[in-house]
């Protein structure tokens, strides 16, 4: 499903190809000819954002029904701040406390959002063998570099 955040990458894109056209092409393509191949650019672009995220979201669907015995945890896992490091890649820390008296593992589903709410990725974490009582912790990492006011969540917590 295209989001928003998709259509603007696409707008985006497309105003600066256009914007390109506009300001003068010296190889003799007409500005017309200029504002398709634009057109054409951003819808690849809207494409293959729409596309990434749709393959992270299965990705994460199918490692979450391989979790066998699993049960909701979403109330004892928190996510932090985000940080995008020098490559552009936005990454969280994931905490999860165990609450039951063995040792558990837990998967979580991380959703990184834009400023807007919409999804722009997200990643399965696991945190294996958490003691009773005791916090463990993983970091979730995106998938690749997003860029604006990115945001955490937690979709899915499974203890098991």
């Amino acid at each position: 499903m295209a989001g928003c955040g998709t259509r603007r990458a696409a707008g985006t894109a497309l105003m600066v190809a256009l914007g390109i056209a506009v300001t003068g092409c010296s190889d003799g393509n007409s500005p017309s000819g200029q504002a398709s191949k634009a057109a054409s650019a951003a819808s690849s672009l809207a494409s293959r954002a729409s596309g990434t995220v749709a393959s992270a979201t299965a990705e994460a669907r199918r490692k979450l029904d391989q979790v066998k015995g699993g049960v909701d945890a979403k109330k004892d896992v928190s996510v932090g701040n985000v940080t995008t490091g020098m490559d552009g890649v936005p990454t969280a820390e994931v905490s999860a406390k165990n609450t039951t008296g063995e040792k558990k593992s837990f998967t979580v589903q991380v959703n990184f959002r834009d400023g807007k709410g919409d999804l722009q990725d997200t990643v399965i974490v696991n945190i294996d063998d958490v003691a009773a009582g005791a916090t463990g912790r993983a970091t979730a990492r995106s998938h690749r570099e997003l860029s604006g006011d990115i945001r955490v969540d937690v979709g899915t917590a499974l203890r098991h």
